[in-house]
C-alpha cells in the first residue's frame, strides 16, 4: 500500500449518493434511458433497415440489444478510462477512494444491468430457452453493481476498471449487424474485426491488472471491503479471466477467418443482398 494511501483519509461524496431515494432514482434512471435506446433502435431499424425487417423475432432482440449494449460500452468507456488517467479519490486510495461521478456510473450502471436481467430473462421465457453462461455473467454483473450499492463503503476504482471492459461491446455491434446485412466480406467489417479482436486482448490485460490491484491491497481489500462485495469480485473476476475473456477472444479470432454467426448457430454469413433468405432458428445466443 502508499504511503500516500495510509495518511490520506478517502473522500466522501456529495450527501445526495448517501440517500436511498437519490440511489433509487439513477438506478431507474439507468433502466429507463437503456430501455428507451432499446425502443428507439427498434423504430429505427424498422424504418431503415431492411436488414432488420428480414429477421427473426429472435434476431430482433438480439440486434436492439447489441445496439444498447452499444451505448453502454461508450459509457463504460469513459468511466474506466477517467478511472485509470485521472488524478482522483480512487486512484489515492483504491480500496475505498470515491467520486461523485463513480457513484453516477455506479447507479446507472445497475440499472442497466437490471435492465439486462430482464431482457434476458423475459426473451428466455418468450423463445423457450435458457443460455446458462450468459445467465451467470448477467447476474455477476448486476450482483456486483448492487452490492457496491447496498455496501456502499467499498472503493469504486476496480469497478469503473471492470466498466472497461465494455469497451469491445461498440466493435461486436457493428460486427454483428454488418454480419446480417452481408458485408462480411467487406474491407470495413474486417477492419472492424481486427479492432474488436483487440480490444479483447486489451480486455484479457485489464483483468490481470485487476489481478495485481487486489492482490496487492489484499489486506486493505480484507480490512475495508465487506466479504460478499470481495466474494462477488473474486468469483467474477476468475469467470472472466479464465473462461469467459478466452472463451470469446478464440470466438471472435476465428470469425474473423470464418465469418459465421456464433450467436445462432454458426451460420454462414450471407452475401449482401442475402439476408433475407435466412430460415427461422431456435438456438439461444450468447452476448459478448
Amino acid at each position: 500500500m502508499d504511503p500516500e494511501q495510509r495518511t490520506v483519509p478517502p473522500a466522501r461524496p456529495g450527501a445526495d449518493h448517501l440517500s436511498w431515494d437519490y440511489r433509487l432514482q439513477l438506478i431507474s434512471l439507468g433502466f429507463c434511458v437503456y430501455a428507451g435506446i432499446f425502443l428507439l433502435s427498434h423504430l429505427l431499424s424498422v424504418t431503415l433497415s431492411r436488414t432488420y425487417t428480414s429477421l427473426v423475432a429472435k434476431e430482433k432482440v438480439f440486434w436492439n440489444l447489441a445496439a444498447t449494449r452499444a451505448v453502454f460500452g461508450v459509457q463504460s468507456t469513459v468511466a474506466g478510462l477517467r478511472a485509470l488517467t485521472e488524478d482522483s479519490a480512487l486512484t489515492r486510495d483504491r480500496t475505498r477512494g470515491q467520486e461523485d461521478w463513480s457513484w453516477f456510473n455506479v447507479l446507472t450502471a445497475t440499472g442497466f444491468f437490471v435492465f439486462e436481467n430482464v431482457a434476458l430473462h423475459g426473451s428466455s421465457a418468450v423463445f423457450r430457452s435458457f443460455d446458462l453462461p450468459l445467465a451467470t455473467h448477467h447476474f455477476f454483473a448486476l450482483s456486483g453493481f448492487a452490492s457496491l450499492v447496498v455496501w456502499d463503503s467499498t472503493g469504486h476504482f476496480l469497478s469503473m476498471v471492470t466498466l472497461l471492459l465494455e469497451m469491445s461491446t461498440p466493435f461486436t455491434c457493428i460486427s454483428w449487424m454488418l454480419l446480417k446485412a452481408g458485408w462480411a466480406h467487406t474491407l470495413f467489417w474486417r477492419a472492424n474485426q481486427w479492432v474488436m479482436i483487440h480490444s479483447f486482448h486489451c480486455r484479457m490485460v485489464l483483468t490481470y491488472f485487476m489481478w495485481w490491484v487486489f492482490l496487492t491491497h489484499w489486506a486493505e481489500f480484507s480490512a475495508h471491503v465487506a466479504l460478499p462485495p470481495r466474494l462477488l469480485l473474486f468469483t467474477g473476476l476468475a469467470l472472466l479471466t479464465f473462461v469467459i475473456n478466452p472463451i470469446w477472444t478464440h470466438k471472435k479470432t476465428m470469425q474473423l477467418l470464418h465469418p459465421v454467426d456464433w450467436n445462432f448457430g454458426e451460420k454462414r454469413a450471407p452475401l449482401s443482398g442475402a439476408a433475407g433468405s435466412r430460415p427461422a432458428v431456435s438456438v439461444k445466443p450468447h452476448a459478448s
